[in-house]
């Protein structure tokens, strides 16, 4: 077991399997030392467990639990072609897509769900820039999407 998988473990966490396209894209591409993932949904077991917008039918606080479940499905892609998590060398960018009520302003926190488990999992380097972007819908009427690209040492 890698040292990334072990800290998830300790965190009584399990990386889950990759979630399937829904469309033709690949949920995670390598260019150079570079890991790019598809806007990862909040899916588990190939469920999406909650729908709507946040702000009305999802609270701020279900979405940032929503953004951690996308934050784990990212690092499921990323390891698909990276082939362990322990070559991450850093975070680079997280973007963070909120499917917002029209008076919801709280997409930062929501967002934070994601950096903040990529934190407990890698440490300094789940350090990262970011955008949190408020939209009107996502797929499936998903409340949160993220995605990643992180830097992976030449090992």
């Amino acid at each position: 077991m890698s040292s990334v998988e072990a800290r998830l473990a300790e965190l009584g966490l399990t990386l889950p399997e990759v979630v399937p396209p829904l469309a033709a894209y690949q949920p995670a591409v390598q260019s150079g030392v570079y890991v790019y993932t598809s806007g990862q949904l909040p899916m588990v077991e190939g469920n999406l467990p909650v729908t709507g917008k946040v702000g009305a039918e999802v609270t701020p606080e279900e979405a940032k639990e929503l953004a951690r479940t996308c934050a784990l499905n990212a690092l499921a892609a990323v390891k698909s072609v990276a082939g362990d998590l322990d070559r991450v060398a850093r975070v680079v960018k997280v973007v963070g897509f909120v499917a917002s009520a029209s008076d919801f302003t709280g997409q930062p926190g929501v967002v934070n769900g994601a950096s903040e488990l990529l934190g407990e999992v890698l440490g300094d380097k789940g350090v990262h820039a970011r955008s949190a972007v408020g939209v009107a819908v996502l797929p499936l009427d998903a409340p949160v999407e993220v995605e990643v690209q992180v830097e992976l040492t030449g090992a």
